[in-house]
């Protein structure tokens, strides 16, 4: 074969494979939304050079004097990845045009797939026609149309197409797809970089259902374009129902803004607008949101958001990473009341306490810092702000860890530093004995600086069968600076010391001995494991101000724990013994078990869980006497998708139940569901003064492969009140979501502006979603 002949083959294969995607793939991206065909390279010129070349035909025709060159029958092209077949193909050097006929279709290398019956086009691409075009892409869209051409190189034209992101019904094909988008004309600019839609129609189920004479939107060379968004439905039982329009604009290639118009049936206007800003290093954002509110009377009188007409916001989040090692960020929001953003379900800020925060962290090999401040804005009906000035202001905490990277006398050896400011306008009391005098104090007015750091030494030395010692040394030291209003009726002492300091120094040893059993089914493994601390007693045990170790729930979690307070306030001091088993077992059947069950002893010195405290953490926790209360937690898997876990503490002496906590989750094709059970006992002097009995369950049930029901319950059975309530339906299918939900919360004090809420969803894949959202969560 010549080399001429050969040259003009592989013209007519790269002219062929480039026009068939270059004619289709304009029209099928607008619609999209997504990665182009161009992407894939098939534009000229882009084709690789060195690529192989295959064609195949029952007949090959070279006629050099009309310079044509004629494939005909069962005609196969495969190059660079790209795969065509049609019956049959004509390039014509004179006139410098390609055409195919009969059943063409091209295979890109992504696996979009490309119809049509027949094309023209110039082998420079500037002009082309293709007749009954289909196009199927990778990612299940389809594009139909009776005719594309393409004209001056610079726009591509559709005429009377189809598109749609669902499958065809296997069982009935000619039926209408469950939505797509008819246009009599659908026209690319490649200059403007924009796509017209003329008469477009939306039809769902085959109704048409919208109409528009013209929508002009980007093309698939544009990956940001100003113009509207998708819209947005809301709702809220004072705020009535509303409409969202979102309009973004592409200010700049590392900036863009979305300005959002709400218009609300009850109360007005709501105006929103971010402001987005990339750097190298990293991202921020400037929000922005208004009303001045219609109808302050549907509001309940009294709170702050029946108090003003105009309410509004500024809030700023920022990211950025300085190296590998550190980054710094903030989120902070300023609002003209402390329940705007809740009310209107402001997005990303309206949970119940939005928390203020602005951080540096640097992650180590083998060390960690991080230093925060924080201001917690909480968001209730409140006029007086009289919860968020409880709340403390902390200015700042500083966290610090490390691991020597040398073993030292074979052991590793740690230390933690923790520095916390934290500052309080009011501080918060309660009357724990009902005689009217508060004497139980979660926080002072006032500030405090703490300083704690702590060094710990560690080895592991294995024993005969198995069993394993582990020894302990640590040493550990707090100073304070306290500032605060002493408590006005303590009896546990305050300490009057402004700079007050304390020490701890801890020798320990762990010891656990497991031992392994194996039958011809099952393996078990049975852990006895007991603890020993011996340490100085608790310097100011309960003396000072107790603003992180405030929670304290003893059970088989934090059984084995050095130290079971939940901050650095507190300390545990004296001789402790922590003694248990721990159970594992895994059955062939699938089934597997595990346990935990054990007590704490205190054999030594001061109990600091039996100290005064100023909000009494240790009263009633389980670890008040020198025998601690039983603690157990069991769990067991089913291969059934059964998951069932329980634990308890029980009283030391009675067995009486303390605490329980039951979960039983169960899960399969039709039927998901799970319940948890909470049982605690009153703790009047934590100012726990009633039982609580607590159900919570959330179940889904799939009706078919479509469509699904949800609901959700929390249940309070001692005050046989439903706290929260919700349900749903939803549908999901291979092109569109849709889900509708409604729920209700026990609001007996009026904190939040809404008490029942209605959100939904409507995604057409690919297109885009609408929504219908609550207003407060």
């Amino acid at each position: 074969m010549a080399v001429k002949d050969r040259g003009n083959i592989r013209r007519l294969s790269v002219a062929l494979l480039t026009s068939v995607a270059v004619c289709a793939l304009p029209l099928t991206a607008p619609l999209v939304h997504a990665q182009s065909l161009s992407d894939s390279a098939v534009t000229a010129g882009q084709l690789p050079d060195d690529a192989k070349l295959l064609l195949a035909a029952n007949e090959l025709v070279y006629d050099r004097d009309a310079e044509r060159v004629v494939a005909n029958g069962a005609v196969q092209i495969n190059y660079a990845g790209y795969q065509m077949v049609a019956r049959q193909v004509v390039y014509d050097q004179k006139s410098g045009r390609v055409t195919a006929a009969g059943n063409i279709e091209l295979v890109e290398p992504t696996g979009n797939r490309i119809y049509a019956e027949s094309l023209d086009v110039t082998d420079n691409f500037s002009d082309g026609f293709l007749r009954a075009l289909r196009v199927e892409t990778a990612d299940n869209t389809r594009l139909v149309a009776e005719s594309a051409e393409r004209v001056g190189g610079t726009q591509m034209i559709l005429h009377k197409g189809v598109y749609t992101a669902c499958l065809p019904c296997a069982e009935n094909p000619s039926r209408p797809p469950i939505w797509q988008v008819k246009a009599e004309r659908v026209v690319q600019d490649g200059k403007k970089q924009t796509i017209r839609l003329e008469k477009a129609r939306f039809e769902l189920f085959g109704r048409s259902i919208a109409t528009l004479p013209f929508l002009v939107v980007p093309d698939n060379t544009v990956k940001r374009k100003t113009g509207f968004l998708f819209p947005e439905f809301r709702s809220g039982e004072n705020v009535g129902f509303g409409i969202s329009v979102p309009y973004y604009i592409a200010i700049a290639p590392d900036r863009d803004a979305t300005i959002t118009t709400t218009g609300f049936s009850t109360q007005g206007v709501l105006l929103e607008a971010e402001v987005r800003q990339r750097f190298e290093k990293g991202e921020a954002n400037l929000r922005l949101a208004g009303i001045s509110q219609m109808n302050t009377d549907e509001f309940t009188a009294g709170t702050s958001d029946a108090q003003r007409d105009f309410r509004g916001l500024v809030a700023s989040k920022g990211d950025f990473k300085i190296n590998p090692r550190w980054t710094f960020g903030w989120d902070v929001m300023f609002q003209t009341d402390n329940n705007f953003a809740r009310t209107y379900g402001v997005e990303g800020l309206n949970s119940s306490t939005n928390t203020n925060t602005a951080y540096l962290t640097g992650v180590g090999e083998r060390n960690f810092f991080d230093i925060r401040g924080y201001y917690f804005d909480v968001q209730d009906a409140d006029l007086n702000n009289t919860a968020e000035k409880k709340q403390a202001t902390v200015l700042p905490v500083i966290d610090y860890s490390y691991y020597a990277p040398e073993l030292v006398a074979g052991g590793q050896l740690s230390g933690t530093l923790n520095f916390t400011s934290l500052s309080r306008f009011s501080g918060e009391s309660a009357d724990r004995n009902g005689d009217g005098i508060d004497d139980l104090y979660r926080g002072l007015k006032g500030n405090v600086n703490r300083l704690s750091g702590e060094l710990a030494w560690e080895r592991t030395f294995d024993g005969p069968g198995g069993l394993q010692i582990t020894p302990l040394l640590a040493a550990r030291g707090d100073v304070y600076g306290l500032a605060m209003d002493a408590p006005a009726n303590y009896s546990g002492g305050y300490t009057s010391n402004d700079a007050p300091a304390r020490a701890l120094l801890t020798a320990g040893v762990e010891v656990r001995y497991p031992w392994l059993i194996t039958t011809d089914n099952s393996t078990h493994i049975i852990e006895p494991i007991a603890q020993i601390y011996a340490r100085n007693d608790e310097d100011f045990a309960g003396q000072l101000p107790n603003e992180d170790s405030q929670s304290l729930v003893f059970d088989a979690s934090n059984l084995f724990s050095r130290n079971k307070f939940s901050g650095f306030d507190r300390v545990e001091g004296g001789t402790r013994a922590n003694v248990g088993m721990r159970y594992t077992g895994s059955f062939d059947n699938g089934v597997g078990v595990r346990a935990v069950i054990g007590q704490s002893y205190h054999l030594a010195g001061l109990n600091s869980y039996a100290t005064d405290d100023l909000l009494a953490v240790g009263t009633d926790s389980g670890l008040e006497t020198d025998v601690s209360d039983f603690v157990a937690s069991a769990g067991f898997e089913l291969p059934i998708g059964l998951s069932l876990s329980a634990g308890v503490r029980l009283d030391e002496k009675t067995l009486d139940v303390r605490r329980t906590d039951l979960n039983a989750t169960y899960a399969q094709d039709r039927f998901e569901t799970s319940l948890t059970f909470t049982q605690v006992d009153a703790r009047p002097e934590y100012s726990f003064d009633e039982d609580n009995q607590t159900i919570t369950s959330s179940s889904t049930v799939k009706l078919n492969q479509n469509w699904s029901v949800f609901g959700s319950v929390n249940y309070d059975i001692d005050a046989n009140t439903f706290n929260r309530r919700s349900v749903g339906i939803s549908y999901a299918d291979e092109c569109t979501v849709f889900s509708i939900a409604y729920s209700d919360k026990y609001d007996p004090n009026d904190e939040t502006a809404n008490d029942w809420t209605i959100g939904g969803k409507l995604v057409f894949r690919t297109l885009g979603e609408i929504n219908l959202s609550d207003t407060t969560f």
